[in-house]
C-alpha cells in the first residue's frame, strides 16, 4: 500500500513538473478537486479525444456526433430521475469530522483482500515458475478462494442494500468489517445519508424572473432530447448511434486521487439506439469493441478487467464496468450499459412529445432501446498516464525517467536539437521543424548537452528525438533517437516525416481493434 502511495505521489509531481497538470488558481491555494490541464496536458486530452472520436464516429457509418448544450431545460432531469435519485450514501466520522462515501469505504476494503489475492498470486508464480497456472490456482488455492468468496459476499451486499435504499445496513456492514476512518483510525461513524450531487444555478436578467437550472452531471441526456432531429436530419436507420464530448459537473463531496474524480471533468459517451429485444447481443458486441479499442494502445491487457454491477442503475437491465489498474488498484474507466428504453420513454412522457422510430421493415412505431459506452476522458488520461510513467535501470549503472505514452497521443512527437548553437545547425534545425510542423507537433530544444536534452524528452514524452550536427550540413542526414529503445539511426532528413508518421498515425494504431 505505502508503495502504491509513492508510485501515485510520482505521477502527481511528474504531472505538474512537466507541464501536463496543474491544481486550478493554485495561486490562491487552489480549488478542491478540480484541475487545469497545461501546455503539454491539453495536447494529450485532445488526442485522446481524437483517438476515440476517429473509432467511434469516422470509422462507423451508423455512427454520427453531437455537441449539446450544457445548460438544458430543468424538466430534463426530473424525467431522467437526476433530480430524485442522483446521490452518493455519505457517512461522516464523528472524531475526525471527515466526510466519505459509504460504499467506496466498503470497496476499498474488498480492494484490500484483492491485494491480499495478488500477492498469493505472486508468491506462487515465483515458486512454480514456468509451470504455475494461474487460473487453477485460483480456483484451487483455498487461501485463495476464502478472499474470493469474502469479496464477493461483502460486494454482494453492499449492492443489495443500495438497490433497497437499505442505508442502516449499509452503516451495519462498515460497522460489521470494522472499516476505520482512514484519518483517524476511528470508528465512530454517523449513520449514511444520500446526498445529490448536481450543482444548481440560475438562468435570467433578475433574481425575480430567473429559473432554477442545473449544470449537466452527464450528456448523455443531451443526446436522447435530440433523438428525432438527429433521426430525421441524417437520415438514419435502427441500428445507429449518437456520440458526444463534453463536460459535465457533479458536486462530489468525497472527491480524491487527482484527477480521477472530480467536480468539473469531461466524458467521451456514445448512445446505440437499438430494436427492442436486441440489447442482450448489442450490449456484448459493444463490450468486444470498446475492450478492443483500449488494447489497441498497447497498455497491457493484464491492466483491464470487467467487473459487472451488483447493483443496477433504475434504467438499466444489464452493465459492466471496465476496469483499469490504476496505482491505487483496479477502478472503473469505461462503463457499458444496456439501458432500454428508460430515457426515451421518460422524456416522451414528461415532454408530451412522441420519441418513436418508425420501423419501415416492421411498418410499426416504437421507442429504441439503448446501450451505452461511456468513458471518463479524464480518468482515460490518468490511466494513460501512470502506465506509462517508467524508471528504468540502463546498462551503464544509471537509471532514467520516460514517460512511454503511446506515440500516437503523445503531445510533442519530435524534438529537434542542433548539436552546437553556431555554425549554421540552429538553422537547418529550424528548417525540418518549419517543414515537419504542418504535419506533427514538434518543438526546439538547444539547451544544454545532449544527453541531458534527451532524458528530458525522455521525461516528457516525446517518441522521436533528432540531432542535426556538421554531417549533416554536408549530406543532409540527421540522428534520429527513438524514446523507447532508445535506438539511433542515421537517416536522410527528406525520410523524418514518412519514419514519424508510421510510429504516430492513428490507423496503423486503430487497425490493431
Amino acid at each position: 500500500m505505502a508503495k502504491q502511495e509513492d508510485d501515485f505521489k510520482r505521477v502527481i509531481s511528474h504531472a505538474k513538473e512537466y507541464g501536463y497538470v496543474f491544481q486550478s488558481s493554485e495561486i490562491y491555494d487552489g480549488l478542491s478537486a478540480v484541475y487545469d490541464y497545461a501546455q503539454n496536458g491539453v495536447e494529450l486530452k485532445k488526442n485522446i479525444r481524437e483517438y476515440w472520436w476517429r473509432a467511434m464516429v469516422q470509422l462507423n457509418d451508423n455512427i454520427v456526433g453531437l455537441d449539446a448544450a450544457i445548460f438544458m431545460h430543468p424538466t430534463t432531469w426530473k424525467a431522467s430521475g437526476h433530480v430524485d435519485a442522483f446521490s452518493d450514501p455519505l457517512i461522516d466520522n464523528k472524531d475526525s469530522k471527515k466526510r466519505y462515501r459509504a460504499d467506496v469505504l466498503v470497496e476499498d476494503y474488498v480492494a484490500k483482500i484483492e491485494g491480499k489475492i495478488e500477492k498469493e498470486v505472486t508468491k506462487a508464480a515465483k515458486r512454480f515458475g514456468n509451470t504455475f497456472d494461474k487460473q487453477q490456482f485460483l480456483a484451487t488455492n483455498q487461501r485463495v478462494v476464502e478472499y474470493q468468496e469474502r469479496a464477493t459476499t461483502i460486494l454482494k451486499r453492499l449492492g443489495k442494500s443500495l438497490e433497497n435504499e437499505d442505508l442502516a445496513d449499509v452503516k451495519k456492514l462498515i460497522e460489521e468489517l470494522e472499516i476505520a476512518c482512514p484519518m483517524s483510525g476511528s470508528k465512530n461513524w454517523t449513520d449514511v445519508k444520500q446526498f445529490n450531487l448536481m450543482f444548481g444555478t440560475k438562468l435570467g436578467a433578475s433574481a425575480d424572473t430567473a429559473i432554477d437550472l442545473y449544470l449537466r452531471p452527464e450528456t448523455a441526456q443531451g443526446i436522447f432530447v435530440n433523438f428525432l432531429n438527429v433521426q430525421k436530419t441524417s437520415r438514419m436507420k435502427i441500428p445507429f448511434g449518437v456520440a458526444q464530448t463534453g463536460k459535465a459537473f457533479r458536486n462530489e463531496i468525497v472527491a480524491r486521487q487527482f484527477i480521477f474524480r472530480m467536480r468539473e471533468f469531461e466524458q467521451m459517451e456514445m448512445q446505440f439506439f437499438i430494436k427492442p429485444g436486441t440489447q442482450k447481443e448489442w450490449y456484448e458486441k459493444w463490450k468486444e469493441n470498446r475492450m478492443k479499442w483500449h488494447l489497441s494502445l498497447g497498455l497491457g491487457e493484464e491492466n483491464y478487467r470487467f467487473h459487472d454491477h451488483e447493483k443496477l442503475a433504475h434504467y438499466a437491465d444489464a452493465a459492466t464496468d471496465i476496469e483499469f489498474r490504476f496505482p491505487f488498484g483496479f477502478k472503473e474507466l469505461e462503463g457499458i450499459h444496456s439501458r432500454t428504453d428508460f430515457d426515451l420513454s421518460k422524456h416522451q412522457e414528461f415532454s408530451g412529445k412522441k420519441l418513436q422510430y418508425f420501423d419501415t421493415d416492421e411498418n410499426k412505431n416504437y421507442v429504441p432501446y439503448v446501450v451505452e459506452t461511456s468513458i471518463g476522458l479524464d480518468r482515460m488520461f490518468l490511466a494513460i498516464f501512470s502506465n506509462s510513467l517508467k524508471e528504468e535501470e540502463l546498462e551503464n549503472g544509471t537509471t532514467r525517467t520516460v514517460l512511454k505514452i503511446p506515440a500516437v497521443l503523445a503531445p510533442t512527437k519530435a524534438a529537434v536539437f542542433p548539436l552546437i548553437k553556431r555554425d549554421g545547425l540552429p538553422e537547418l534545425a529550424h528548417e525540418i521543424i518549419d517543414d515537419l510542423k504542418w504535419d506533427f507537433n514538434v518543438l526546439y530544444d538547444q539547451k544544454d548537452a545532449v544527453g541531458r536534452r534527451y532524458r528530458r524528452q525522455d521525461a516528457n514524452g516525446t517518441p522521436f528525438c533528432i540531432t542535426v550536427d556538421h554531417q549533416s550540413l554536408e549530406d543532409k542526414t540527421v540522428t534520429i533517437r527513438h524514446r523507447d529503445t532508445m535506438e539511433q539511426q542515421r537517416v536522410a532528413i527528406t525520410d523524418l516525416k514518412a519514419i514519424i508518421f508510421k510510429e504516430v498515425d492513428m490507423k496503423n494504431w486503430l487497425i490493431k481493434m
